[in-house]
């Protein structure tokens, strides 16, 4: 998929999660979505993308896949450089703090995500980067 093309998704993707509260959008291909919001490193502007994530009691963790392209995504990029973030749930926003996995941490939350959705494991053939993992911790 092109870029371009990806971005309008995720646009309208993002417009109807938050035009629905949530009730648009929550799933995508079996498995839970929510939207992360981080602060762009240049512009210093929010920037918002829907992403898989899983749970691990009261963290999410989410994967900077971007299809298997050769780089990051730019919200992963962002989240290293201001790693203060907002997450939104159906119904609930709140603040959080995200860190990359380090082994072997990483190496089990992959292939759980893997597990809930076989195209991460597509997407890694694909690049010869090692896939972020992240998780999300609330704050407060």
């Amino acid at each position: 998929m092109q870029d371009d093309t990806a971005r309008r998704l995720s646009t309208l993707h993002r417009l109807l999660f938050r035009g629905t509260s949530g009730r648009v959008g929550k799933r995508l291909v079996n498995n839970d979505m929510l939207l992360l919001t981080t602060t762009g490193r240049r512009s210093g502007d929010p920037h918002t993308v829907p992403l898989l994530y899983l749970q691990d009691g009261r963290d999410l963790i989410i994967i900077a896949s971007w299809g298997g392209r050769p780089q990051n995504p730019e919200w992963y990029a962002n989240l290293i450089q201001e790693p203060q973030v907002t997450v939104e749930l159906p119904g609930r926003r709140y603040d959080a703090v995200a860190a990359s996995l380090a082994e072997p941490e990483r190496s089990t939350w992959w292939d759980r995500a893997v597990a809930a959705y076989e195209g991460y494991a597509e997407y890694q053939s694909r690049t010869d980067r090692v896939i972020p993992v992240v998780r999300l911790t609330a704050q407060g």
